[in-house]
């Protein structure tokens, strides 16, 4: 009779990861939505995308994809090739998924306070999710694990430092109405992570 091994009881076993990264993914697609039903922005490369898709037209899954490209060579080097193979996966579910959600699903314009709100706790728990099983939505999510794993830095304060970067740009384009409800929506984010995403906690890569 042959014993399969138990996994570590700190580890997740690859049907939980699998299961993990979609549903983080999907979330965080599903958060899109309600960004563009309120024609909000929001930071990291996300941020930049929808930045770049909406005066361009260009789809924002595909541009999302282009831009984290360069992000995999840190992921590779400071957090090995299993980290980056789980970026890249979680990044190309999340950009088919936030294509191809339009086609099944109308969000009708809403307010932006709901808009922004909604946004920021989908994607913060479909962050945690992506987070808890190895992967981020690279970019800056490669950068703040890397930080926090090396550094203590939280996460999700890396990632607000970075989302201040982009709003501050974003003044230059959007109205500073506009820039204000979405910066809402990137602070509900980066709490859910600051506050769940901690070494002390819960941490399994």
């Amino acid at each position: 009779m042959i014993l399969l091994a138990r996994p570590k009881p700190d580890s997740h076993t690859p049907w939980e990861d699998v299961q993990g990264i979609l549903i983080g993914a999907t979330l965080v697609a599903l958060s899109i939505q309600f960004l563009r039903a309120s024609e909000l922005i929001t930071g990291q490369i996300a941020g930049l995308a929808l930045i770049v898709s909406y005066p361009t037209g260009w789809p924002f899954g595909a541009v999302f994809f282009v831009l984290n490209l360069p992000f995999y060579v840190l992921a590779v080097r400071q957090l090995g090739w299993q980290f980056a193979i789980k970026n890249f996966v979680a990044v190309a579910l999340m950009s088919s998924i936030a294509e191809s959600l339009p086609l099944v699903l109308t969000v009708q314009p809403v307010h932006p306070i709901l808009g922004a709100s909604l946004f920021g706790l989908l994607a913060g728990v479909g962050l945690l999710s992506l987070f808890r099983h190895g992967a981020s939505l690279g970019g800056v999510g490669i950068v703040a694990l890397w930080l926090q794993d090396q550094r203590g830095i939280a996460a999700g304060n890396t990632q607000l430092a970075f989302d201040l970067c982009v709003f501050v740009g974003a003044l230059f384009l959007f109205d500073w109405l506009t820039v204000a409800w979405s910066l809402l929506g990137a602070v509900i984010l980066n709490v859910i992570i600051t506050i769940n995403h901690r070494r002390d906690r819960y941490i399994a890569h």
